[in-house]
């Protein structure tokens, strides 16, 4: 009896790890290469020349230069070729599906370069300070952010500005 309930546990235990690895989100930042409506996925191309495959769906958000997400059914007009982007993303190897599409560069957010000095107690701030001193304090969008900033030091900030507020969308060490 205790065996079958030493198993019981560990099997649960060992299921409860898979499922809950499953809603690690990661980021990929680069340019898209292809964007596909009809299979709704966009292949987007890192610095060092690796290919993503990213799903997206009607929940994904599309976040740029107008500070407002679009729903995916805009992700085709919104994300073009060529197109800047960092995508978050949940799953595993080829299987990634995209909640968050931030456009970057000229038509899409923000961004600083500076050091981390501080992330809130709980995680909902962090203070950045840029090379000419200035401190930038932003409020954090998103599960994961707070703990980016915490192992990053250096980094860019790419963010929005919302209601007179810096939201942080994605950090990026340098």
């Amino acid at each position: 009896m205790k065996n079958c309930v030493r198993f019981f546990v560990i099997a649960l235990a060992l299921a409860f790890s898979v499922y809950a690895a499953d809603d690690v989100v990661s980021a990929v930042h680069g340019t898209v290469t292809k964007v596909d409506s009809a299979t709704k996925t966009m292949v987007v191309k890192t610095k060092d020349g690796t290919e993503h495959t990213v799903h997206y769906t009607e929940k994904t958000a599309v976040w740029g230069a107008d500070k407002t997400a679009a729903g995916a059914k805009d992700t085709a007009k919104g994300v073009a070729v060529g197109s800047e982007v960092v995508v978050k993303y949940t799953g595993k190897g080829a299987d990634k599906t995209a909640l968050e599409i931030d456009k970057l560069g000229k038509d899409g957010l923000k961004s600083v370069d500076g050091t981390v000095e501080k992330v809130g107690k709980d995680g909902k701030t962090v203070v950045v300070k840029s090379a000419d001193g200035t401190e930038h304090t932003f409020e954090v969008a998103g599960k994961g952010t707070a703990d980016a900033a915490k192992k990053t030091g250096k980094a860019t900030v790419y963010y929005t500005e919302e209601g007179g507020k810096k939201v942080a969308r994605f950090f990026e060490g340098l």
